[in-house]
């Protein structure tokens, strides 16, 4: 499917659009204006259209997401483990425990050093290409962690895993933008990202079976990186082959359904931006250098930049270091593997009620909040409360709230960023979240164990600080809105037709555009 900006069809498209611009902007909505299905027989074909990438496509990248987790995070279940009852893995191959906080402080400077440059050229490559290509790659290291000796090896992996893994998440949100509609993509952010969640379930379940392993020639850690870097491969492999380019190549889709698809992703943006379509329905000019340059200067991005990181802080740090602290409850090392399973199930279903409300209430900013009040409530138990079982309760709260920032700042900005060659370069820089990881590795180290009363404290005030920040950006982008709206209340409809068609201001910035809050 093409589309000419000349045609006289195209033309008559354009008027009704601005018509529909105009009808939306007078009644101040709080979100942009987007494809809206009309008929009955259009609100069917979405729901069925959404229905075919949720059992086909959605799940398969969720898998890939699940797996992305399990490599990420399995040094701290391998940390748990016992040899002989005297050594763990950090002994077992020579280093010390702080060198593992170190290293994986050091996997957060490659993967987030690389994540906008990755982004692009999964933008450029395609992303059915790049995600199989990385997960390969970082697959085959995993597998090679099972065998490496001394500090400098556990580093150079750490910081191969973090190389590889850096463009994954943005390329794959990008990717999901080509085929859901604005408000019809948090919730399937969401269940994307909650695989991050499960990861650390499923993680804790793999290891407390595979640590039970007795009489083989490998430690169990080693078979724990083997098998979960083995089976990362596979499920690349078989990603490459199910991937499709875009909607309008969906093998899933009927060939109405294609064309629909790809359709009503071009009319969700159409407002803004002039784009010539591939049959795939993605665009030909991939990525441009005014896009590269509009995303650095996008002043909304840097702004919830800095709170998305503090935001993060408890689910980046609990992602290593979750099994640690649950031993430092009381729990043996192996069944603390165990029990860290229900606060990262606790996290996914967080994740997942609150993104569908997000997407049905067409509303981001209060949600955020709603989740780190969530997160402060379980770190305030966890501090005050003297049992075990109650601070293990405020664990179970703190992570239902903790998994709720970060994919949904990710929706909010991919939804105020109709441009898609810079939201995959927005959303890459915005994977510069991940430096929470860095604070939390280097917040919770060896020595506050087992209570962890320090490294909660320091956490407690983090996230005090980034709620008052995004309640801030929510009020800045209101704030942006009125203003526009003033200003589009002087404008005629030529005006309007020619705000929409020029390029002086760029997709987001031009007046027309109406925030999402």
């Amino acid at each position: 499917m093409t589309h000419d900006p000349g045609s006289g069809t195209e033309k008559a498209g354009d008027d009704a659009i601005s018509r529909k611009l105009e009808q939306h902007l007078e009644k101040e909505q709080h979100v942009p204006a987007g494809h809206v299905a009309e008929t009955a027989e259009e609100q069917a074909m979405n729901r069925s259209i959404n229905l075919k990438m949720d059992v086909a496509m959605l799940p398969l990248l969720s898998l890939l997401y699940l797996f992305n987790g399990l490599d990420r995070g399995n040094v701290g279940n391998a940390e748990t483990q016992a040899y002989d009852l005297l050594k763990g893995f950090t002994e077992d191959i020579g280093a010390r425990p702080e060198d593992l906080n170190f290293a994986v402080s050091l996997f957060f400077v490659t993967f987030v050093v690389f994540q906008p440059p990755s982004a692009a050229i999964g933008r450029w490559l395609g992303p059915r290409h790049w995600i199989p290509i990385l997960m390969l790659c970082w697959g085959s290291v995993t597998i090679g962690v099972a065998f490496i000796k001394g500090r400098g090896a556990l580093i150079a992996t750490r910081l191969l895993i973090g190389l590889f893994e850096a463009g994954f998440y943005p390329t794959s949100v990008a990717y999901l933008s080509t085929f859901y509609r604005r408000f019809d993509l948090a919730v399937r952010i969401g269940l994307f990202y909650g695989q991050y969640a499960v990861a650390g379930a499923f993680s804790g379940a793999l290891s407390y079976g595979i640590f039970q392993l007795n009489n083989t020639h490998l430690i169990n850690w080693q078979w724990l990186f083997i098998i979960e870097g083995v089976l990362t491969c596979f499920i690349a492999m078989v990603a490459w082959s199910l991937l499709p380019k875009g909607p309008g190549t969906a093998w899933y889709l009927n060939k109405a359904e294609r064309a629909f698809a790809a359709e009503r992703i071009r009319q969700d943006n159409a407002l803004y931006i002039v784009h010539e379509y591939s049959e795939s329905g993605t665009e030909k000019e991939r990525l441009t250098k005014r896009d590269l340059t509009e995303a650095i200067k996008d002043w909304k991005l840097w702004y919830v930049l800095v709170f998305n990181i503090l935001a993060s802080v408890p689910s980046a740090a609990f992602s290593v270091f979750l099994p640690l602290v649950v031993e430092g409850l009381g729990y043996s090392s192996i069944h603390a593997n165990l029990m860290a399973v229900p606060p990262y199930v606790c996290g996914a279903v967080g994740l997942y009620l609150f993104a569908f409300s997000s997407d049905h209430r067409k509303e981001r900013g209060y949600h955020i909040l709603a989740g780190i009040v969530i997160s402060l409530v379980g770190l305030i138990v966890m501090l005050t409360v003297a049992s075990e079982g109650g601070r293990y309760a405020g664990l179970c709260v703190l992570l239902c709230g903790s998994y709720i920032s970060s994919p949904l700042t990710v929706a909010w900005l991919s939804g105020n960023t109709p441009e898609p060659g810079k939201r995959s370069l927005v959303l890459g820089i915005n994977g510069w979240g991940n430096l929470a990881g860095v604070i939390g590795a280097q917040v919770f180290k060896s020595k506050y164990a087992p209570d962890y009363r320090t490294p909660l404290l320091v956490t407690l005030g983090i996230v005090i600080v980034a709620f008052s920040g995004y309640l801030a950006y929510r009020f800045t982008l209101a704030w942006v809105n009125r203003r526009r709206q003033k200003i589009l209340a002087q404008m005629s409809h030529e005006d309007v037709m020619e705000e929409r068609s020029n390029a002086t201001r760029y997709a987001d910035r031009k007046v027309t555009f109406i925030y999402g809050l």
